[in-house]
């Protein structure tokens, strides 16, 4: 799996534990965007400042289970349709 911070965006507080719980190799976005899956993270001012790209369904649910453990939740867990260009984004409930 790949990651970038975007541009211009602050990390949440939380950053270093996604860092340590989940193994992520850094890309540029665009590197990271032509993944099969991508997921959002955000920020404590609601702003999604990292991508993390995943080639493989089985890549994709580790990461999403990791960063649940980590009490994130995932806002489009009940929907099919991607957003902002996320299968799934995260942040602090």
């Amino acid at each position: 799996m790949k990651t970038t911070l975007l541009e211009g965006m602050t990390p949440a507080h939380f950053d270093k534990h996604i860092i340590g719980n989940i193994l992520l190799e850094v890309a540029p976005v665009d590197e990271v965007r032509q993944h099969k899956m991508v997921i959002g993270v955000r920020n404590e001012a609601g702003e999604i400042y990292r991508l993390i790209g995943a080639a493989k369904i089985n890549s994709f649910m580790n990461a999403v289970e990791e960063l649940a453990d980590l009490g994130l939740a995932d806002e489009l867990e009940d929907t099919e349709e991607p957003k902002d260009g996320c299968d799934a984004i995260f942040s602090e409930p």
